[in-house]
């Protein structure tokens, strides 16, 4: 047991030397020999023990991240095969098997639909416009990601994986933005349209490798059935990519094990300086404000999100207990933590943000909240899309009729 114990870490090492390696301008050439004449294979696992080691000693998230494509080539074809002894990622309705029929919907989009668009739009046989269709369509993947960056990545934070999820979740918006550049150049039908689209193209097989040799067995490995149950229960809140909405899954032995988290006392009142409300009198009143809240307790984690009709950005039940950085995409983190610190130290008390989201404009503002004494007790974030109120010109004083 001990020499297998000792195998890995020197297998972990390794890897991290030659994730170092690239970093320090090595070809990926130069990295598979040694990669070849050192391994035999390596699994999901020690690839993430490797990642959560270099950020740990110091190395920025954004390093890793952008050798994440190039020690995933280095990779490619030498991950092993790893599964539970039952595979749910065959299961129907299991969170694992979505995620993979959500990558097989779109490697059939992009091979049967995108591609070939693209290769007559080379051969001057199509105008670019024509592509905007077909990219648009392939912007759902957003419902892709958002699901694992708030489902998924919060479970594998609780297990003490952090790195792998802040990688990703990097590369999730790279993604991201060059898809939405892509579609700005095809609506203009500009000659870069060809190179972004392809690029981008790329970046999403690239990711798909990633999801079902990496993360896919990562979470077949971490997962109880309890958290499996409780992120398809939660999955619908977020959407699904390119797929009929799938059967919900739910655990057997996890039934009763995963009742929702709320107060088990539904009776009562919460008595407040200014009156008192019953606890579902409460739970209903913050969830028809025409805002979104999101409070996050003086422990930098999430205590409590309203559930209004329309929320402006996805929020599950499993960010409760997270912490706030981890919230956040990589590059937006530390905006977050200077916020955080300002309100702490006094220096301030509220922030106030505002961006165009389609046809939203969101209002997005931080409050420190204190007690009496002026002691930090979190901050409160409120979200609105102002863009109703902004169009809003002249008076109203009749009742609308019903």
């Amino acid at each position: 047991m001990s020499q297998e114990i000792n195998n890995r870490e020197r297998r972990k090492e390794a890897i991290k030397d030659m994730l170092r390696q690239l970093h320090e301008g090595k070809t990926v050439e130069e990295v598979q020999s040694i990669f070849r004449d050192a391994f035999d294979g390596v699994a999901a696992s020690e690839i993430s023990a490797a990642e959560q080691a270099l950020i740990s000693e110091g190395l920025p998230v954004s390093e890793v991240q952008r050798l994440c494509d190039v020690h995933s080539a280095v990779f490619k074809g030498s991950i092993e095969e790893i599964h539970a002894p039952a595979d749910v990622s065959q299961i129907p309705g299991h969170p694992a098997h979505t995620l993979k029929a959500e990558n097989a919907a779109i490697t059939a989009h992009i091979n049967e639909r995108i591609r070939p668009l693209l290769s007559r739009v080379q051969e001057r046989k199509l105008a670019t416009q024509s592509l905007l269709p077909e990219i648009g369509a392939l912007l759902a993947i957003d419902l892709h990601y958002s699901r694992k960056e708030n489902l998924l990545f919060p479970y594998l934070e609780q297990h003490g994986i952090t790195a792998p999820p802040k990688v990703m979740w990097g590369v999730d918006d790279e993604i991201r933005a060059l898809l939405k550049d892509a579609a700005k150049l095809a609506a203009k039908g500009s000659a870069e349209t060809e190179a972004k689209l392809t690029e981008a193209l790329t970046r999403v097989e690239e990711m798909i490798f990633k999801e079902e040799n990496i993360l896919i067995p990562m979470l077949i490995e971490t997962l109880s059935a309890e958290e499996w149950s409780s992120v398809a229960r939660e999955s619908g809140e977020i959407g699904y990519c390119m797929i009929e909405t799938p059967p919900v899954w739910q655990a057997k032995a996890a039934a009763q094990a995963i009742a929702p988290a709320v107060p088990a006392v539904t009776s009562g009142s919460v008595q407040l300086p200014t009156g008192f409300l019953s606890i579902p009198e409460l739970g209903r009143l913050l969830d028809t404000l025409p805002i979104d809240i999101t409070f996050v307790g003086a422990d930098d984690t999430v205590h409590y999100f309203s559930q209004g009709s329309e929320r402006v950005f996805p929020r599950t039940k499993a960010i409760i207990g997270r912490n706030v950085a981890n919230c956040h995409p990589p590059a937006s983190v530390h905006i977050v933590e200077g916020i955080i610190n300002d309100f702490k130290s006094g220096k301030k008390d509220h922030e106030d943000f505002w961006i165009k989201l389609g046809e939203k404009f969101v209002y997005i503002r931080y409050f420190a909240v204190r007690d009496e004494a002026g002691k930090y007790l979190g901050v409160l974030e409120v979200t609105q899309d102002i863009a109703p109120i902004q169009a809003i010109e002249g008076e109203k004083r009749l009742v609308s009729l019903a």
